[in-house]
């Protein structure tokens, strides 16, 4: 198949390209810089120049290949301050390659996350977040669309991704973690610290957005979640051996000034089940758990110093 993928060079896309090449796939990155473009050459794809925001590209490249794995997001903006306007844009570029694919019956696959399904027990692939008009819910809403196209003839699929998806070269939530302990001089952990948080190691989620574009049935909701649930209480514990800090309970009322924007995160029990995804496309992970990951030491290296 040839495959347009969106934030082919990122986190989880610099995954994405080679699991798909691998498997004998044809990919064609969109890339917005000359470092991208460069990446994705060197990694064996075809490059195609523009943003998520160039509609007619994003149009035009998807009505030429045989498939769409839509990963890219705003991230730049959304951590800034305009989630909103991320969210918004996303839904632009979605709306687009609905119409490009409407009626060929080709897969489309884009990225989503657990977050917020049902804190405080299991949730699974039947759950569906709540649409309530926050920041948070637009983003929810646009996976709701995804959905939604699978009567106009696109084999649409949404995999949600755990908060945490780790990996040698993680710059996410669980390095700001590292970074927070590493700052604060304490590693720590909100009220018992036995709430649970869902993990993934990208070369699996790689591997599951390759399965989802080549046979999820149309319609599918997939759960890129190989671990239900990992105490934040344990995290901390292994990051505190590893810094030489003291690991702490932070009081809830303390949380917000002592993790800034991690604290909603942190503070929320969200187990996530990944068994119907398994089933439907016999994805078993094999990837380290997170704590094995943290414990390979690559999150402590010390970082770069500059003059």
């Amino acid at each position: 198949m040839r495959i347009f993928v969106t934030g082919a060079s990122g986190w989880i896309g610099s995954a994405v390209v080679p699991e798909l090449i691998g498997a004998g796939h044809q990919v064609v990155g969109l890339a917005r810089s000359d470092s991208s473009a460069a990446a994705l050459t060197e990694a064996g794809a075809e490059v195609v120049r523009g943003t998520v925001d160039d509609l007619g590209v994003l149009r035009e490249a998807a009505a030429a290949a045989d498939g769409v794995i839509h990963l890219a997001f705003k991230h730049d903006i959304a951590f800034s301050g305009d989630f909103l306007g991320a969210a918004e844009a996303d839904r632009r570029a979605v709306d687009a390659f609905g119409d490009a694919l409407a009626g060929t019956g080709r897969p489309f696959v884009i990225a989503s996350g657990v977050a917020g399904l049902l804190p405080g027990r299991v949730a699974t692939e039947r759950d569906m977040p709540t649409i309530d008009g926050s920041p948070l819910s637009v983003r929810a809403a646009t996976s709701q669309a995804v959905l939604a196209l699978a009567p106009r003839g696109i084999r649409s699929s949404v995999v949600r991704l755990s908060p945490t998806c780790h990996g040698e070269g993680d710059n996410g939530f669980t390095a700001a973690l590292v970074a927070t302990a590493r700052a604060r001089g304490v590693s720590g952990y909100i009220g018992d610290g036995a709430n649970r948080w869902p993990a993934v190691h990208r070369l699996d989620a790689a591997r599951l957005f390759r399965l989802a574009v080549e046979k999820a049935p149309a319609g599918s909701v997939l759960h890129g979640v190989a671990e239900e649930g990992v105490a934040i209480r344990d995290i901390a514990g292994v990051i505190g051996r590893h810094l030489g800090v003291p690991v702490t309970s932070v009081d809830p009322s303390a949380a917000g000034e002592h993790f800034g924007w991690l604290a909603g995160f942190l503070g929320v029990d969200a187990p996530v089940s990944h068994a119907l995804t398994g089933e439907l496309l016999d994805w078993r992970p094999t990837r380290p758990g997170l704590l094995q990951d943290l414990e390979a030491g690559h999150y402590f290296d010390a970082p770069a110093v500059t003059a």
